[in-house]
C-alpha cells in the first residue's frame, strides 16, 4: 500500500497527528564513506580522488556472487567512468543503504504493526523502519532491485556536478557537457574527473538526477558479433582472489591478538555440565578458558593450541531430548498423514471439486546443509567501552545489536567492519559466533579471533528444513491436470528464522514462538506456472525440534523437485511426451515456454524415451512479469558408486542482464550447488549430533563430478532478476526424470538416493 506525503500530511492534520506523520518521512543522508587526502565525497555512494579513482560503497556482503563488481559497474556506466579507475569498499552500517525490496518481502518476519503500510518497497512506514534499523541484509537476490537505481541516481548527480565544474571553467552550459572514460568533454575540451573533483564537490546536484536514457545491459548480440567474449566490466575481486591476497574474515590480524576455539553443546537446550580445566593447564600457549552456559572456549597464542586445549578440557554437555533423524522423519510422516492442513494459497476453485484424486504421490526431503567453504569467524576487540567486530555477515546490523546486548552495551558503542565471506549460501544470516567472540574478548582482555572448526560449523547448522509432502491431482481428458493440490508437512522455518533474526530469540524459544503457525515462505514455488485452473496449497506445521533456516534456493529447491517430478510422472503415465505435455500447459507463461523450447534445442532433447538418460524440468521464481525463468535438460545414469550426471543444458531468462559474465558464473554455480543438493548435502542426526562432521562427508560435487554445462541466456526487456538462486531449483527434478528414463525407477526423495525407492 502506498501513502503519499500529501495524503499522509492531510490525514494526520485532520487527526491531529502531524508530528507522528512527519516522523514517517524518509531521512536524507549525506556522505557516509570516509575520505582521504585529495578525495571528495559525492553523497553516500561514491567518492572521487584527485587521482581520478572512483570508490563505490557496496552495502551487500560479497560472498562470491560478484556484488562488489555489479554495483560499481552500475555507477561507472552512469557516471561515465574509466573502469580501470573504479574501486569498491564495504559500506558502513547505515540507514542510507536500506534494502527496501527485501524489507517488503520479509515484512511477515519483522511483523509491522500496520502490515498494509509496509508491504511495498515505496511505503513510507516500511522505508522509515528499514532506515531506522539499517536494514542492509544480503538475501533473496535483491541487490539490483534495491540498489541499481540509488547507484544510478548517485552517479548521475555526481556526473552533473562534474559537468557544472567543467562548464564554469569553459564558460559553457553544463548540460552541453558529457562524460566518458573518466573525462568530462565539451567539443574539443577535456578534463579528468580527478582535476574537477574538488571544485565539483562544491556544487549542489540537480533536484532530479539526469539519468542516461539507456539501462545497463549486456545482450547476447553484443557477444555474438564480437570475437571478444569478455564483459567490459571484469570482476574487481578476481585478481586478489587469484593471487591469494584477498582478505576474508579469517584473515584479520590485530596487534596482540589471541585466537579462540570453541565447543558447543548439541542444537537443543544442551548445558555445559563438566570439563577438566587442570588437564588443559599445561597446554603450550594457552591463555584462558571462557565458558558460557552452552559452550566453552579456549584462548591461546595460536588457534591450534586453543583447539588442543579444548581436547584436553574434555567438555561434557547435558542434553534433553537429543535430535534424532528417525524422530524427525516420524513427526513429518505423522503430520502429512494425520495432521490438520491449513490452506495457504489457492487458485480457481481450489480442491473443492476433487473428491478423489486421480493420482497422489508422496515426496520426502531431508534437511540440507550449507557447505560453505569458510567456517564461521569473527574477530572482536573490546577497549575503552567500545567493541569492534570484524565479521562477514549478511545481516550486519542484527549482528551488531546482538553482540551489544550480550555485553550489556549500547549498540552505538559497537562498530562492525564488514568482511567478505568465503561462501555463505545464507548461513551468514546467523550470528552466534559474533556474540561468542564479543564475550570471549571481554574475558580475555585482548583482541580475540574466534574460528569455528568444521565440526562446530556442522553442529551449529540451521539447515534447510525437512519436508514430507503429498501431491495429488484430478486429471481431465488425455491426462491433463484439471485440479492440483499440494499438502506439505514442514516446520514454519522462515518464521522461526525471523524470530531469531529480528527478536534475537534463542533457537528453542523461536520454535516455541511459531508453533502451529503457517509459513508461506516455506511453500514458495508450489503454485505452478502451468495453466492449471484449480490449485490448492496446504501446510501442516510440524514441530520437529531441529532449528532450521534459509539456504540457497530456499523452498524452491524442494518445491520445484516435487512439482516437476509430479508433472513428469503424470505425462509418462498417460503416454504424453514430457516436453509437449508441459508446453500444452504454458499458454499463460510465454517466457517459461521459450526457455523450455530453447533448452530442448540446446540439449538435443529426444523425448526422454526409455534408456535415453535424458530428463527435463522447468521452474519460475517470482511472478510471470518480473521473475526468473529456467528450463533444464539433464543427462544422467547409474555410475560408479551411484549417479553420474554427464550433461546439463540450461536456458535462462533473468530479464535484463547487467553483467553477462557474472550471470553465467552464478547460474553455473547454482546448477552445481543444485546438483549437490540433489545427490548429497543431507544433514542427519544421531543422539543429538550431526552424522556428517566433515565437509567431505557431505559428498559435495568435486571437479571430477561436475558435468558438461551449457547455458543460454535469453535476451529480455523484463526487470533484472538475480542469477544466483535460479540455477538451483530445476536440477533435482531434471536429474530425477533423467534417472527414470535411464533406469525406469522413480526417485521421490531428496537427496535422490536417500530413503526407499
Amino acid at each position: 500500500m502506498r501513502v503519499s506525503r500529501r495524503g499522509l500530511i492531510a490525514g494526520a492534520a485532520v487527526g491531529g497527528g502531524l508530528l507522528v506523520a512527519w516522523s514517517l518521512f524518509p531521512r536524507r543522508y549525506g556522505a557516509q564513506l570516509p575520505t582521504g587526502p585529495g578525495e571528495q565525497a559525492f553523497g553516500a555512494w561514491l567518492t572521487i580522488g584527485e587521482d581520478g579513482v572512483i570508490t563505490v560503497a557496496v552495502p551487500q556482503l560479497e560472498m562470491g556472487q560478484g556484488v562488489t563488481t555489479l554495483l560499481p559497474q552500475v555507477v561507472a556506466m552512469e557516471l561515465g567512468a574509466d573502469w580501470r579507475q573504479v574501486a569498491a569498499v564495504p559500506a558502513p552500517v547505515s540507514g542510507a543503504y536500506a534494502n527496501l525490496p527485501l524489507a517488503a518481502k520479509w515484512s511477515p518476519l519483522w511483523r509491522p504493526e500496520i502490515a498494509a503500510l509496509a508491504d511495498e518497497p515505496d511505503d513510507l512506514l516500511l522505508r522509515r523502519w528499514a532506515e531506522d534499523e539499517s536494514f542492509t541484509l544480503t538475501a533473496d537476490g535483491t541487490t539490483l532491485a534495491a540498489y541499481e537505481m540509488p547507484c544510478r541516481e548517485a552517479a548521475a548527480s555526481a556526473r552533473a556536478m562534474l559537468c557544472m565544474a567543467a562548464a564554469d571553467r569553459w564558460d559553457v552550459d553544463w548540460e552541453e557537457c558529457d562524460t566518458s572514460a573518466g573525462l568530462v568533454t565539451h567539443q574539443d575540451k577535456r578534463a579528468t574527473f580527478g582535476e574537477l573533483a574538488a571544485e565539483a564537490a562544491e556544487y549542489d546536484p540537480p533536484s532530479r538526477p539526469p539519468l542516461r536514457t539507456d539501462d545497463m545491459s549486456e545482450t547476447s548480440a553484443r557477444f555474438l558479433d564480437s570475437e571478444d567474449l569478455q564483459t567490459d566490466y571484469p570482476r574487481l575481486d578476481l585478481p586478489s582472489k587469484v593471487d591469494g591476497s584477498h582478505q576474508f574474515a579469517g584473515d584479520v590480524r590485530l596487534p596482540d591478538m589471541a585466537y579462540a576455539a570453541i565447543r558447543h553443546g548439541p542444537l537443543s537446550r544442551a548445558e555445559l555440565s563438566s570439563f577438566d580445566k587442570r588437564a588443559a593447564a599445561g597446554t603450550p600457549g594457552l591463555l584462558n578458558v571462557v565458558k558460557g552456559k552452552r559452550w566453552i572456549a579456549a584462548v591461546a597464542e595460536t588457534w591450534w593450541a586453543a583447539e588442543q586445549a579444548l581436547g584436553a578440557l574434555a567438555p561434557r554437555f547435558q542434553v534433553a531430548n537429543p535430535l534424532e533423524s528417525d524422530r524427525i522423519a516420524g513427526a513429518l510422516d505423522d503430520g502429512v498423514r494425520n495432521g490438520k492442513p491449513q490452506r495457504v494459497a489457492e487458485r480457481g476453485e481450489g480442491d473443492g471439486e476433487m473428491t478423489k484424486p486421480s493420482l497422489a504421490l508422496r515426496y520426502d526431503v531431508l534437511p540440507a546443509a550449507h557447505g560453505a567453504i569458510e567456517t564461521a569467524s569473527c574477530t572482536a576487540r573490546l577497549a575503552d567501552g567500545r567493541l569492534e567486530l570484524w565479521l562477514a555477515s549478511q545481516a550486519p546490523e542484527a549482528a551488531r545489536k546482538a553482540a551489544a546486548k550480550a555485553l550489556g552495551m549500547s549498540s552505538h558503542d559497537v562498530v562492525l567492519y564488514p568482511m567478505p565471506a568465503g561462501g555463505s549460501f545464507d548461513s551468514r544470516l546467523e550470528h552466534d559466533h559474533a556474540i561468542e567472540a564479543a564475550l570471549i574478548a571481554r574475558e580475555a582482555g585482548r583482541p580475540v579471533q574466534l574460528v569455528w572448526s568444521r565440526w562446530q560449523e556442522h553442529l551449529m547448522e540451521r539447515p534447510r528444513p525437512p519436508v514430507s509432502a503429498v501431491l495429488s491431482a484430478r486429471l481431465g481428458e488425455s491426462g491433463y491436470i484439471d485440479t492440483f493440490r499440494a499438502r506439505l508437512a514442514v516446520p514454519p522455518a522462515a518464521q522461526e528464522f525471523g524470530r531469531r533474526l529480528f527478536d534475537n530469540r534463542t533457537t528453542w524459544a523461536a520454535i516455541d514462538d511459531v508453533e502451529d503457525e503457517t509459513d508461506p515462505m516455506v511453500l514458495e514455488g508450489l503454485m505452478p506456472a502451468y495453466s492449471i485452473p484449480n490449485v490448492a496449497i496446504d501446510q501442516v506445521p510440524v514441530r520437529i525440534g531441529l532449528p532450521s533456516g534459509r539456504l540457497r534456493g530456499n523452498a524452491h529447491g524442494y518445491t520445484a523437485f516435487m512439482v516437476e517430478s509430479f508433472v513428469d510422472e503424470v505425462a509418462h503415465r498417460h503416454e504424453q511426451e514430457p516436453l509437449a505435455f508441459r508446453m500444452s500447459m504454458l499458454g499463460g507463461s510465454p517466457r517459461l515456454a521459450q526457455c523450455l523450447q530453447a533448452a530442448a534445442q540446446l540439449g538435443g532433447w529426444g523425448g526422454g524415451e526409455g534408456g535415453s538418460g535424458q530428463g527435463i524440468a522447468c521452474h519460475r521464481m517470482g511472478d510471470a512479469e518480473s521473475g526468473g525463468h529456467i528450463a533444464l535438460v539433464a543427462t544422467a545414469g547409474a555410475g560408479e558408486g551411484g549417479v553420474r550426471v554427464s550433461k546439463l543444458f540450461a536456458a535462462v531468462d533473468i530479464g535484463r542482464v547487467v553483467n553477462r559474465d557474472i550471470a553465467l558464473q552464478q547460474i553455473e554455480g547454482g546448477l552445481i550447488y543444485g546438483l549437490g543438493l540433489a545427490l548429497s548435502s543431507a544433514a542427519e542426526y544421531e543422539r543429538g549430533l550431526p552424522v556428517n562432521g566433515r565437509l567431505a562427508a557431505l559428498q559435495l560435487p568435486t571437479l571430477e563430478d561436475c558435468p558438461e554445462i551449457t547455458i543460454q541466456l535469453i535476451d529480455s526487456e523484463a526487470p533484472p532478476f538475480d542469477p544466483g538462486e535460479i540455477g538451483v531449483p530445476p536440477v533435482a527434478p531434471a536429474v530425477a526424470n533423467a534417472l527414470f528414463s535411464a533406469t525406469g525407477l522413480r526417485l521421490r526423495h531428496l537427496p535422490l538416493l536417500s530413503g526407499s525407492l
